[in-house]
C-alpha cells in the first residue's frame, strides 16, 4: 500500500479497505497532463520568486516534463495504490530527482491544486466541444443547401400542422446548436479563473505570485477569495449543465429522426453502417446509433443532479465528498464527445425520402391554415374565417376530399368570398414561399438565414 501525502501525522497506516475505498486515482488520472502542467508552471514561479533556488526549479521542471513523456509513450503505470492523482506524480518526481522533488508542493495544498486541475481540465473539453458543436452546425447548414424545395409537414402534438421544408427542419437544429456553442462558450468565462495560491483554504505567508502562475498557465482571472477558490464546484455544475442542455437537443433531434425512418413515415433511411439488425426477425433496420444517443442523454442528466446534489448545503471550504465531483463530469464529457462526433456521418449518409415527405404535404389539410387567410385578406375576421375553414375540413373528411379536390361550387357553399384563384394560394410551393419575414420556411428566408449563419461560423473560424 502506498505512503500518504499526510502519513507522517498518524501512528498506523490506513487499512487495505479504508485505502481502496479514498482512493481517487483510479479516475483523477484522467487530469495527470494537467496536474504535471500545473506543477510545472507552479515550480517555474517558486524558481522566479526565490521561493526555492532557480536551480532546484530547474531540476523540477524537467523532471516533470520526463515523467509527462513517460506516460504518453506508456513507460510509465499508474500505482493504485496510491490516494489521488498529486500523489503519484509527486511519488514519480521523487523517484527521478531525489530530495528536490519534495519541494515541489511549497506554498500549496492538494484543495488548490485539484481545483486548477479540473479547471484546466474544463477548459480544454469545453473547447473540445464547441469545435465539435461547430462541425454538427456546418454538416447541418450544408445538407439543408439540398433541401430548401423539399417539402415537409410540420408538426405540432405529433400531428400534421403546416408545410415547411426539410431545409427549414434542420434549421430549427442550427439554432439550438448555436445557442449551445454560445452556452460553452460563456461557461469558459467562468471555469478561467486561477485558484491555485488559495491553499488549503487561506493561502500561505510565502511570497507567491499567482499572476505568474496565471499568465504561464494562461488563465484571465484570479480567484478573489482563497475560501471560495478552493471550495465551490459551480463552474463544474455549470459545465454540466451545459452539456445536459446539448444532450436535451441531441436526443429530440435522434427522437424525430428514429420517428422519420419508421415504416409508418419513411421520410428518411440510415445507411446500413449506422443502423443494426435483430438476432431473430430477418427484416429489421435498427437505428441504434440514434437509440443510444437518446439514451445516453439520460445519463448526462443524472451526472448534473449527483453534482448538484453533492454540493448541496456542503460547508466550507474543502470537504472530500467534492471527490465525487469528478466521475460524473469526466463521463458527461466523454459521453457528449461521443454523440457529437458520430452525428454528423449519420446525417451525412442518411437517404432522404423526398417523395414520401411530398405524400405528407398532401394529405392532412395542412392547407387549413390558408384557407383561413384567404378569408382574412378579404374582410373576414379571423375567428369567422377559421371557423369557415374548419367546416370545410369537417366536409372534406365526411365526403372523402382534400381542399385542393374540392369544386368551388363547394367553397362557395361555406363563404361566397372564395374564387378561382383559392387552388393557386393552398398548394405546398405557396404555403412555404408566400411567408416572406425572415425566420420563415421560405427559400429565399432559410437561403438568407444560411448566409448569416455561414458567415457565423466564419466567425468561430470555420469555413
Amino acid at each position: 500500500m502506498g505512503k500518504q501525502l499526510w502519513g507522517a501525522r498518524f501512528s498506523k497506516s490506513l487499512e487495505r479497505e479504508a485505502n481502496d475505498f479514498n482512493s481517487s486515482l483510479h479516475f483523477d488520472s484522467e487530469m495527470y497532463e494537467e496536474d504535471i502542467i500545473g506543477s510545472i508552471a507552479h515550480a517555474t514561479m517558486l524558481g522566479e520568486t526565490n521561493i526555492i533556488s532557480k536551480d532546484e526549479s530547474q531540476r523540477i521542471i524537467i523532471g516533470l516534463k520526463e515523467i509527462l513523456d513517460d506516460i504518453k509513450s506508456n513507460k510509465l503505470q499508474f500505482d493504485y495504490d496510491l490516494e489521488d492523482i498529486h500523489t503519484q506524480v509527486e511519488k514519480w518526481l521523487i523517484d527521478k530527482i531525489g530530495e528536490t522533488g519534495k519541494k515541489v508542493h511549497t506554498g500549496r495544498s492538494r484543495n488548490d491544486q485539484v481545483a486548477l486541475d479540473l479547471r484546466m481540465y474544463l477548459k480544454k473539453e469545453v473547447l473540445n466541444i464547441k469545435t465539435l458543436l461547430l462541425s454538427l452546425i456546418k454538416t447541418l447548414i450544408n445538407l439543408q443547401k439540398d433541401h430548401t424545395k423539399t417539402y415537409l409537414s410540420g408538426y405540432t402534438h405529433l400531428q400534421r400542422a403546416q408545410v415547411i421544408t426539410f431545409a427549414h427542419y434542420l434549421g430549427a437544429y442550427v439554432e439550438m446548436f448555436k445557442r449551445d456553442v454560445e452556452r460553452v462558450e460563456d461557461s469558459f468565462k467562468r471555469i478561467d479563473i486561477m485558484p491555485l495560491g488559495a491553499g488549503a483554504l487561506a493561502c500561505s505567508t510565502y511570497n507567491i505570485d499567482n499572476k505568474m502562475t496565471a499568465q504561464i498557465l494562461n488563465f484571465q482571472n484570479l480567484m478573489l477569495n482563497s475560501l471560495d477558490a478552493v471550495s465551490d464546484r459551480d463552474f463544474v455544475i455549470e459545465a454540466a449543465s451545459t452539456l445536459s442542455i446539448i444532450m436535451m437537443h441531441l436526443s429530440r433531434f435522434a427522437e424525430e429522426l428514429i420517428l422519420y425512418t419508421t415504416y409508418e413515415f419513411r421520410f428518411i433511411e440510415f445507411d446500413d453502417g449506422f443502423t443494426t439488425g435483430s438476432s431473430l426477425m430477418p427484416q429489421k433496420k435498427n437505428p441504434d446509433i440514434l437509440e443510444l444517443i437518446r439514451g445516453k442523454t439520460g445519463r448526462v442528466y443524472g451526472n448534473l443532479f449527483s453534482i448538484l446534489t453533492i454540493m448541496k448545503s456542503l460547508p466550507l471550504a474543502y470537504n472530500k465528498d467534492m471527490q465525487e465531483d469528478k466521475e460524473g463530469i469526466f463521463d458527461s464529457i466523454k459521453t457528449v464527445k461521443g454523440c457529437l462526433s458520430i452525428l454528423p456521418d449519420v446525417l451525412i449518409t442518411m437517404k432522404v425520402n423526398k417523395d414520401k415527405m411530398l405524400l405528407s404535404v398532401n394529405e392532412g389539410f395542412l392547407n387549413a391554415t390558408e384557407v383561413a387567410d384567404y378569408l382574412v385578406k378579404k374582410g373576414v375576421p379571423f375567428r369567422d374565417a377559421h371557423a369557415i375553414s374548419g367546416k370545410l375540413v369537417v366536409y372534406c373528411i365526411d365526403n372523402n376530399k382534400n381542399l385542393t379536390t374540392l369544386s368551388l361550387e363547394e367553397y362557395k357553399k361555406e363563404s361566397d368570398l372564395f374564387e378561382e384563384d383559392i387552388y393557386q394560394k393552398i398548394t405546398p410551393d405557396a404555403q412555404v414561399n408566400n411567408k416572406t419575414i425572415i425566420g420563415s420556411p421560405s427559400e429565399n428566408s432559410v437561403l438568407k438565414v444560411i448566409k448569416i449563419n455561414e458567415k457565423w461560423l466564419k466567425d468561430q473560424g470555420i469555413n
